[in-house]
């Protein structure tokens, strides 16, 4: 019987596992993986919109991706742990790879390999043999002092012979191709070294061990806690801050993906004036401030102009001109009632201010609060017909589908036609829950091309969706009052039965009394519904209550038909209730005619979707004071000249890679009885045309024997 052991293996010596992962981290392979990663991370932060509020995310992707989406920081993939140490792995990995090359290609480069034999020359694929004359020693003079002026690295070496004494000419060309790839892997060092001096690695840095947190509460700047600020002392940071006209700051925001850091500034910017020029479409063309530089230090006082792409410097910080914002305007509102039933008032206030509301009477009355977001005095849209289809299957002209879209670049099919449609107000309506919804309503009133102007009064329920519109036609002196008075008619039954009476009357004047009576009752019936009584036995108000009662009564077949019945009489008697309150209202009657009939069309339509309005009033805005306000950007970039340096020899790296060859050539002179024996070969790191050609050149050159 035999018995066999197993020998237990024994973990490598530390050397060999420090060697092992020291070839991984400077391997090519590990390097284009790192590369891969974070080409990938780029792409996701570019598709996806970062430092959004997380519940745009939920809106936009649901719950479960959202929570997903913030725990790695997809929101704010650039300031990532994850993307930071990715970037430093990348950068021990290509310093690790220089330094494992480096010293090879300098060698390399010292070395002009003239120690290859005669035999190995004639395996290369570009050789050559002529018969010169004189000795070896003239004849290597002569080659070397021909390839010295012709821009290559010349030395020779003598040999010994059976024959007599050999020369070797070795000569080396392109240099610059090895020089290249320190370059190339040098600027990627650089270039990440640069990222992350300017990124947030400093800044976390400073939190993890400076014990500073992020700010996620409200109110003044003063009222924030030194754990939440950072010294002018920071050597990197890129911030915000906002300055209104006739104020001074001194403290820049930082965004953070858990809140905002405050950067203190060893200055204090003075908005003196913003300033906005306009293209003739309304369209802006400049955005410039002019700030006076208060020098905390000093005391030092320096004007200074700030234009996009044009910044001012002081004490190593740029201050970029970002965007524009309201620096608290006061503005008037106007309450609209838009539930018929509403008393109007006025309300003033301050953008970036609120104030309360109460609906109802009595302690019950519910608290509403009016928070002013916004002012825009200049808002450009595009008011061209949109109507236009691409396909008119009543005109197929080719020449006119191709020439529509070939030609120059700024050709487009739709036609642009930007105007500036007047200033508008944003506020919030918040309830006691604390939900808000955001409006949005226009000052003047905007020609769609519907026949009549209409004031645009949008609304939405979070910021991730865009504003939907109520619009409401502007009456024969461009303001809502018409329009108001045709809605607070509609809510009174009263004024509903005599708009009736007089609709049923017209219509059958010099007719039968039954038939009048009839029709009363039918546009009664109609009104009703249309107004949302209750007693009319339908469900909701507006066409769209119409129309249940139609279905729920009618039958199909008849429905099309009662339909526009219906419709036409509705119609008729909001026309008389039109003129009821004009005559009430000492106003004189609405003329006949296609204005007019305009008028009442969008009317109606208008009157059908108020129903769906959210509130009882909307805020028009009927005058405002602006007061402008410049957001800055300031930053203090210790690594901009490291990344342009990178750049700078990535450009020559990969120039000196992809466009100069690197050439060696060796000429072995022999002695011969008539002189020297010539043998001669090319070597190049890329074989192309150019090698061949140049090989030519040399030979003719060097040896004098034409081409075969």
């Amino acid at each position: 019987m035999t018995a066999t052991t197993t020998p237990v293996p024994q973990p490598a010596p530390a050397p060999q596992r420090l060697r092992a992962a020291v070839e991984l981290l400077s391997s090519m392979r590990f390097a284009i993986a790192l590369l891969t990663v974070i080409c990938i991370a780029s792409v996701i932060g570019t598709v996806l919109k970062q430092h959004e509020p997380s519940s745009n995310y939920v809106n936009q992707f649901g719950p479960f991706w959202a929570e997903l989406f913030l725990a790695v920081k997809l929101n704010a993939v650039y300031s990532a742990w994850w993307f930071l140490v990715i970037l430093a792995f990348l950068v021990v990995s290509t310093s690790l790879c220089i330094a494992r090359n480096t010293p090879k290609i300098v060698a390399d480069l010292r070395n002009a390999k003239e120690n290859v034999r005669e035999q190995s020359l004639q395996a290369f694929k570009h050789k050559a043999q002529a018969q010169l004359a004189g000795t070896p020693a003239e004849a290597a003079r002569r080659i070397g002092e021909g390839l010295a002026r012709g821009g290559w690295k010349v030395k020779l070496q003598q040999r010994s012979t059976p024959q007599g004494e050999g020369w070797m000419v070795a000569a080396r060309a392109g240099a610059a191709n090895k020089i290249g790839y320190i370059a190339a892997h040098s600027a990627i060092v650089l270039v990440c070294l640069g990222g992350l001096s300017d990124g947030d690695l400093i800044v976390r840095a400073q939190m993890l061990l400076g014990g500073k947190t992020p700010y996620t509460g409200g109110g003044l700047i003063a009222d924030v806690g030194r754990e939440h600020r950072l010294s002018d002392a920071n050597p990197t940071f890129r911030g915000n801050v906002l300055v209104a006209e006739g104020t001074q700051s001194a403290t820049a925001v930082l965004s953070q993906s858990d809140g905002i850091l405050l950067q203190e500034l060893p200055f204090a910017i003075e908005l003196q004036k913003f300033i906005v020029e306009y293209y003739s479409t309304g369209m802006p063309k400049l955005f410039a401030s002019e700030i006076v530089i208060h020098d905390l230090e000093t005391g030092e006082k320096v004007p200074a102009r700030v234009e996009v792409n044009h910044p001012a410097r002081w004490r190593g910080i740029e201050i970029y001109q970002s965007s524009f914002d309201d620096g608290g305007s006061s503005v008037k509102l106007q309450a609209l009632p838009i539930d018929g039933r509403a008393k109007p008032f006025e309300v003033q206030g301050v953008i970036g201010g609120s104030t309360q509301l109460a609906r109802g009477d009595g302690p019950q009355a519910e608290k509403v609060t009016l928070e002013f977001s916004g002012l825009r005095v200049i808002n450009v849209e595009n008011m061209a017909d949109s109507s236009r289809s691409g396909a008119d299957p009543r005109k197929v002209d080719l020449r006119e589908s191709i020439g529509e879209h070939l030609g120059a670049a700024n050709k487009t099919v739709t036609k642009k036609q930007l105007r500036n449609i007047g200033p508008s107000v944003s506020y919030k309506l918040r309830d006691a829950a604390g939900q808000a919804r955001e409006f949005n309503n226009y000052m003047l009133p905007v020609d769609l091309g519907d026949g009549v102007p209409v004031f645009l009064l949008g609304l939405r329920d979070t910021p991730a969706e865009e504003f939907r519109y109520l619009r409401l036609p502007a009456d024969d002196k461009g303001e809502l009052d018409g329009f108001l008075r045709l809605r607070a008619g509609l809510a009174d039954p009263v004024m509903r039965g005599e708009a009736v009476r007089r609709y049923a009357a017209k219509a059958t004047e010099g007719g039968k009394p039954a038939v009048a009576e009839q029709l009363a009752a039918s546009a009664g019936q109609a009104i009703a519904l249309f107004a949302g009584d209750d007693a009319a036995g339908g469900k909701g108000a507006g066409l769209a209550a119409v129309s249940d009662y139609l279905e729920a009564r009618v039958p199909e077949a008849e429905r099309e038909r009662a339909g526009e019945v219906v419709v036409r009489i509705l119609g008729g008697v909001l026309f008389e209730l039109a003129q009821l309150t004009r005559e009430r209202a000492g106003q004189p009657p609405l003329p006949q005619g296609a204005q007019t009939q305009a008028f009442m069309a969008q009317a109606v339509v208008a009157l059908s979707d108020a129903f769906l309005y959210p509130a009882p009033i909307a805020f028009q805005l009927k005058d405002f004071t602006q007061v402008q306000a410049s957001v800055f950007q300031v930053t203090r970039s210790p690594g901009r000249n490291v990344v342009y340096l990178g750049c700078a020899l990535l450009i020559v790296g990969i120039f000196a890679m992809l466009y100069v060859r690197e050439r060696r050539l060796w000429v072995w002179l022999a002695p011969a009885a008539a002189g020297s024996q010539a043998t001669m070969a090319l070597s190049s790191n890329r074989q192309t045309m150019d090698v061949d050609r140049e090989f030519v050149q040399l030979r003719q050159q060097l040896l004098g024997s034409p081409a075969p």
